[in-house]
This record gives structure tokens, C-alpha cells and sequence, in this order.
């Protein structure tokens, strides 16, 4: 049965162009509780880069011992190529899914609307707080890390981690503060500096591993042989072999998190129609190039029994000097890098950190939109900034605090482990919205041609990374049934109680979260037959016709400087 297309009060005749190109439509727009719309004052470009830099979860995947670096000792080369390849291909069919939502209808509440309206309300509250909370965590973290990092120039002894923590926070909350255009500029900037970074650390890899370096010892893969490409992760033989590579899909998972940033961005995108479907396509790209090349590299240069990688392993650093990359140039002689690759680790974690305040804010100012959080959440002011939804994720901010203390570093490795499943939850979610917007479009009588951008494999790629998302959440935690035989050491193995259940819980919460919102709010499943597709549409739609209008007015004026430098350096390749 075809459903027909309601129109909006605004109707979709396109107005008259009255902005420049960078213009914030919703400046003039009133949501119905009086306050006002988020501003689509994000460009193209800054879009294009905030989703590279926030795949540069790199500063974790380069700079991380826990990502990298112990996945490489604990597992070898072999296992951690292949665990980033297939984890990526996940990756993209995640954002290929929620690119096709995305661009359908580009909603200020993000993935959660597209849950609420397509799979169900029960869904959206889920996924919503799930991802709130997933980013009150990873944000604290990061400013904590932020602090260590520091600590490679300025130890503890003589400043107290807790001053730089403070300076940070500040830093990231004006930021935030001061509206998107400056956060879009600001994190444009600074994503290109992490580009060209990782762009330099590939580089560097492709030379040592040639034997440019120092020592000119062309390493190829002579580690892929000696010690090996596999090595084999609590059994023996193919079995141990099977279990290392499956042990890197958890860290890979934790390093790709951060993709589903574009799914967030669409309510301040400015021409999201264009904007969306370029991020996504370059998505597999910049998995290609960012993840799965280096990653290749770095099993080249270091092999997993080195010395300088497993003591670097047992150290809780979280500077440079605790990264493969590092031990790497150690390896082959370079001597002058470390520092400068731990200030660049500073500007990644710096970054993580401003983004994910960002990401915080807009997540919970999407709950208050979808009735799914208190309404003054879902309160902005003038400059389009959602006030109220910056300063409870601030609040949380303050955790980062307990990073003054060295005792709680225990306490955000369980962090690393709800964050880890938090996201997986949300990719879950994601396919499972994509997989009933296909049915409801279907049923609808909606062709893909109708679309500005459709998922390569379709449902059935959303089929597929659903079964493997949730055997990654399932089987995450295998390893705590896995004993080794410990008795000749006079040892008894035990079951870390306080891991299973970090690395659990977030399951239940979720399960109780939706059959919650279902007792207590009486929502049903959406049927695909009735499913909404159209509110807002024609709005989006006659403001992609003004920003279409007022950009053509414009060809062919003077650029503005960021636009120049993302031209003449990066915006040839994204």
C-alpha cells in the first residue's frame, strides 16, 4: 500500500536565497517549547574532516598500548591484520546504514529519531541515554589522558596532574561554548593536523620498513617469520590461533568507535544531502588507509616478542613512550621523534576530548527533543548552543579529576571496557533502525532511486553486521572462562569478578532501559505500513534549495581562508 506524502506548514516551495553560504537557517526558527533550533552552521568540509579526525580514534590506534600494542604481543601480526580489516568492513556497513537515514532526513536528534520513528520509542530511549552515557565516560577519559601525556614533559612529583586537567576543561567547554561555527572551524583545524600526521606516521612505517632508517635494516616481513605471524592467545595450535584473532576484535572495535559522529552532525550540516553522502563513501577509504595500512605496517616493523614492547606494556604510561610506534623508531635507530610524536598524541586526546563534549551535548539535547529527557535539554539559546545539555555533560566532566590520583587508573580501565560495549549497543541499534527504515520505505513504495544515498549491500549488509556486532558483544569477554594451567606454578587462577562485570553490564542496563520505556510508557513496535518518513522533510528539503541557491550565488567569490587551505592541501583526496 502507498502512504502519501504529508506536507509541512512550511510547504516546499524554496524561499527566496537570504543567507551566505555558510548560512545557520534554523538562526530565525522557534521549536515548539519557545526556545530555539540547533544552526546548520557546520560546512562541508568541516563535516568531511571532524568525521576523519573523529576516525582518528588513531590517537588511541598510534598512540595506545592498550589498542595496538598489547592486541599486537597478545595476538601477532597476522591476527591483528585481520581483526582490523573485518571489524573495519563492520565499520562501514554501520555507517553505510546510518548514511542512508541520514541523508533520507537529516534530523537534529541524530540516530535516536531515526530508532524512535523507523524501530520503535522503546529503542530510541535506549540508544539515546546508552550513547550519552558511553560519552560522559570516554570524555572524563580523555582529559585524564590528556594530563598524562603532559606528564612525559612535566612529571606529577612537580605539577599535579589535576592543574592541567583544569586548564583542558576550561579550553573544551568554551569551545563548546562558543557555537558550532567556532567548534566547526576550530575542529576542522585541528583534524587536519591529525591527517597529516597519520598521513607522516604511514610515510615513516613504508621508509623503516624498507630500511631507510638509521640502522638500514630492511625488516619487510622477516617478523611475519621470526618470531611469527601468529601467536597463539590462551590454547595451542589452530584453536589458539582462531582465539588470537578474535581476541583483536574487541580493540578494534574500541578504535573505530567515533565513526557514528556523522550521525550526530547532521542537525548542524549545512546541505546535509551532499554533505552526508560524501562522509560516508570516504568513510571506507579513510578505514583503508588509516587503519588498515598502518596497522599492516606496524606488524612489519615490531615484532611481538620484543622486549622494548613488552615492558612498554607493563608500564602505565600513557605517553608516547608507551606506544608500538615508538618502540618502532626506537628499533631502528631514530632518536629525536618521541617527543615530537607524544605533542601530536597531546593534539589527538585534545581533540577526542573537545569532540566528544560535543557529541555529549547534542545526544541529550536529541533526547529532550524525542520527550525522552526533560525538556530544558532541549532548550537553546540565540547562537543556536543547547546551554542546558553543555552543562549537565560538563558536570561529568569533573570525573576526570580522579585521574589526580594514581589509584584510579584502575577504575578507567573499567571505563575503556563500558565504553567498548556502550558503542557496540549503538552500532546494534543503528542496524536495527536501518534494517525497519528499509521495510518502511518498502512498504511505502519508496524506491532507492529516491534516495540521495543508499547503503551498497542494503539490508542484507545491515543483516550480516547485526549477527557479527552481537557475537563481538556476546563473546567480548571469553577470555575471563579461558584458564591457562597454572598449577606447576603453584598458582590458582581466579575469576576477575570486577572485569566481567564492566565488561557486562552495560548489556542489562540496556535490556532494562527498553522493556522500562515499554511498561511504563505503553509503546508499541513501529509498523512499517505506518512508519513516519515524511514529518520535517519538506523543510530540509526547501533549505537544501536555499543553501543550493545561495552557494550558486556565490561561485566563483573569494574564498575564505579555511576553504583555501583545505583546498590546496587535503580537499583533493576527501
Amino acid at each position: 500500500m502507498s502512504v502519501a506524502k504529508p506536507q509541512d506548514q512550511s510547504g516546499s516551495n524554496s524561499p527566496e536565497p537570504k543567507y551566505p553560504v555558510d548560512f545557520e537557517v534554523a538562526s530565525a526558527n522557534r521549536d515548539e517549547s519557545g526556545g530555539h533550533d540547533l544552526h546548520r552552521g557546520l560546512k562541508s568540509r568541516q563535516i568531511t574532516m571532524i568525521a576523519i579526525g573523529e576516525d582518528s580514534r588513531i590517537s588511541c590506534l598510534a598512540a595506545d598500548k592498550v589498542i595496538s600494542g598489547k592486541s599486537l604481543a597478545q595476538a601477532g601480526p597476522a591476527p591483528l591484520f585481520i581483526g582490523y580489516t573485518l571489524v573495519g568492513f563492520l565499520c562501514f556497513l554501520v555507517m553505510a546504514a546510518l548514511g542512508e537515514m541520514a541523508a533520507w532526513l537529516p534530523m537534529s536528534s541524530g540516530f535516536t529519531g531515526y530508532a524512535t520513528r523507523f524501530c520503535d520509542p522503546a529503542l530510541g530511549f535506549a540508544l539515546g541515554w546508552n550513547y550519552w552515557f558511553k560519552y560522559i565516560i570516554v570524555t572524563p577519559n580523555n582529559l585524564t589522558a590528556a594530563s598524562l601525556v603532559i606528564q612525559y614533559w612535566v612529571s606529577r612529583e612537580k605539577v599535579n596532574p589535576g592543574a592541567f586537567i583544569a586548564v583542558f576543561l576550561v579550553v573544551v567547554v568554551l569551545i563548546n561554548y562558543f557555537g558550532v561555527k567556532f567548534f566547526g572551524e576550530f575542529e576542522f583545524y585541528l583534524s587536519s593536523i591529525k591527517v597529516l600526521v597519520i598521513l607522516g606516521l604511514i610515510l615513516l612505517s613504508l621508509i623503516l620498513a624498507c630500511g631507510g632508517g638509521p640502522n638500514h635494516h630492511a625488516t619487510g616481513f622477516e617478523y611475519w617469520k621470526s618470531p611469527g605471524a601468529f601467536k597463539p592467545y590462551i590454547l595451542e595450535g589452530s584453536a589458539g590461533r582462531f582465539l588470537a584473532v578474535w581476541s583483536t576484535f574487541t580493540t578494534a572495535v574500541f578504535a573505530y568507535l567515533g565513526t557514528e559522529l556523522v550521525g550526530v552532525t547532521v542537525g548542524e550540516a549545512a546541505n546535509p544531502r551532499k554533505v552526508i553522502p560524501r562522509a560516508i563513501r570516504l568513510t571506507f577509504y579513510r578505514i583503508l588507509l588509516f587503519y588498515v595500512v598502518l596497522i599492516f605496517f606496524l606488524g612489519m616493523l615490531v615484532p611481538y616478542n620484543s622486549k622494548d614492547l613488552i615492558d612498554a606494556n607493563k608500564k602505565s604510561s600513557s605517553t608516547a613512550s608507551a606506544s608500538p610506534f615508538v618502540v618502532a623508531i626506537k628499533l631502528s635507530g631514530i632518536k629525536v621523534l618521541p617527543g615530537l610524536f607524544n605533542a601530536c598524541v597531546l593534539i589527538f586526546v585534545f581533540s577526542a576530548a573537545n569532540s566528544d563534549l560535543y557529541i555529549a551535548s547534542r545526544t541529550l539535547y536529541g533526547l529532550a527533543h524525542e520527550n525522552k529527557a526533560p525538556k530544558i535539554f532541549g532548550k537553546t539559546d540565540k547562537r543556536g548552543m543547547p546551554i542546558y545539555a553543555l552543562g549537565l555533560s560538563t558536570v561529568f566532566c569533573l570525573l576526570a579529576f580522579l585521574g589526580c590520583n594514581t589509584s584510579s587508573y584502575t577504575v578507567f580501565g573499567y571505563f575503556v571496557n563500558l565504553v567498548t560495549m556502550f558503542g557496540l549497543l549503538t552500532w546494534i541499534s543503528i542496524l536495527i533502525s536501518h534494517i525497519y527504515f528499509v521495510r518502511a520505505r518498502r512498504a511505502q513504495n519508496i524506491p532507492d532511486t529516491s534516495l540521495a544515498y543508499v547503503a551498497p549491500l542494503g539490508i542484507y549488509g545491515s543483516y550480516g553486521a547485526l549477527v557479527f556486532s552481537c557475537l563481538i558483544a556476546f563473546f567480548k569477554g571469553f577470555a575471563l572462562f579461558c584458564y591457562k594451567k597454572t598449577a606447576s606454578k603453584g598458582e590458582t587462577p581466579k575469576f576477575d569478578t570486577s572485569t566481567f562485570v564492566t565488561t557486562y553490564l552495560a548489556i542489562p542496563m540496556y535490556i532494562i532501559m527498553i522493556f522500562g520505556y515499554k511498561l511504563i510508557m505503553k509503546s508499541e513496535a513501529v509498523k512499517p505500513e505506518t512508519a513516519d518518513l515524511y514529518s520535517g522533510k519538506a523543510k530540509i528539503d526547501a533549505e537544501e534549495q536555499e543553501y543550493l541557491a545561495a552557494e550558486a550565488a556565490q561561485a566563483g567569490g573569494p574564498e575564505s581562508r579555511g576553504q583555501r587551505i583545505y583546498r590546496l592541501t587535503l580537499g583533493w583526496a576527501f
